[in-house]
């Protein structure tokens, strides 16, 4: 009130007109009175970031915040670092549907603690997940290969495309900051002396045709990869137990370095992965806000969609509709009954 003089006058305008309605006005007032429950929720602003599984994540909040809740919801651009900061500072955009927090979670727990920001539900149930990975075919072929260790006990089940007589690990596409966490375990299991060479993907589409190439010819592959993806809802992969807990100080320290020396042997560390809201909204958006704190979705889930979104070249709307009429034994879990009847009568 006192930074909108404006705001104030009409507010008060429409205390004063209240106060002069008749008893026919008063009868209506029930009627009238469940208007602002289903338009509670307001305009709405939802950040659209700029990767697969962020983009049709927002877009099913759009659906389902729009018919089942009768939010006004502008989907805005977004990334992790840029969308966080934002809301940080200027409370806006008011939902960052998947925020990758590792790498912001010290300001982040700041701004929560201060009020400013709240962790809704855990968007990813089983979080972000980086590591080695085998085919299952060949994970079911020989069971003895559980760890990275087992693995590189068998350099030929795993040969290089292009250096006979050794196995190949695929490298993350130059530039990545996986390449040089794949690089610094490479080094720090010795890799080398056990008869492997590292093998250059070039980009991201050669790493993931280095996958499918091997599913067609049911050969062995070896190398990085992380969840959740659409490659890994095609093609069905084991991730190797690294054998070792995450070694934080090392990882952080050294492995994640272009000039690291003596990489540690180390578990990734699991990417945490929230639902963020701004203070404005959790206090304005009624029901919606409920919605938000309960809507998690597993990998496999997500995989299997964003393979479906990828072989359909679908936008994130496709998908988005794709789910909701695909899957209401999953998202109907989110909502209340009478809403989840809305939503699907919305589409």
């Amino acid at each position: 009130m006192k930074k909108s003089p404006q705001l104030a006058l009409t507010v008060l305008a429409a205390v004063i007109a209240l106060s002069a309605c008749s008893k026919k006005e008063e009868a209506a007032a029930p009627i009238a009175a469940m208007q602002p429950a289903a338009t509670a929720c307001g305009k709405v602003t939802v950040a659209n970031m700029n990767w697969q599984s962020a983009e049709v994540l927002a877009h099913i909040d759009k659906i389902i915040l729009s018919k089942g809740y009768g939010c006004d919801v502008e989907l805005v651009p977004g990334d992790t670092m840029p969308t966080l900061t934002a809301m940080m500072e200027k409370g806006k955009p008011d939902v960052a549907p998947e925020a990758w927090i590792n790498a912001v979670r010290e300001p982040l727990d700041a701004a929560v603690k201060a009020g400013r920001l709240h962790y809704a539900a855990e968007a990813l149930t089983d979080g972000g997940i980086e590591g080695w990975w085998i085919p299952k075919y060949l994970a079911e072929a020989h069971p003895e290969i559980k760890t990275i260790d087992d693995a590189l006990k068998q350099p030929k089940l795993f040969p290089a495309p292009e250096v006979k007589d050794k196995g190949g690990i695929y490298n993350c596409p130059a530039g990545w900051n996986c390449q040089l966490t794949t690089g610094a375990a490479f080094k720090a299991w010795d890799a080398a002396k056990k008869g492997f060479v590292l093998v250059n993907t070039g980009s991201a589409a050669g790493l993931d045709g280095s996958i499918a190439k091997a599913y067609e010819r049911k050969q062995g592959w070896l190398g990085y990869y992380w969840a959740p993806t659409s490659i890994l809802g095609k093609y069905e992969m084991v991730k190797l137990d690294a054998g070792v807990p995450l070694d934080k100080k090392g990882f952080e320290g050294c492995n994640t370095k272009v000039d690291c020396e003596k990489p540690v042997k180390s578990d990734w560390p699991k990417a945490v992965v929230f639902t963020v809201i701004t203070d404005s909204f959790k206090k304005a958006g009624g029901p919606a806000v409920g919605y938000l704190e309960t809507r998690s979705w597993r990998n496999d889930t997500v995989n299997q969609l964003l393979a479906w979104m990828t072989d359909n070249q679908a936008t994130g709307e496709d998908g988005a509709k794709y789910f909701l009429k695909s899957h209401p034994e999953i998202w109907t879990t989110w909502v209340a009954p009478d809403v989840a009847e809305k939503i699907k009568a919305g589409l």
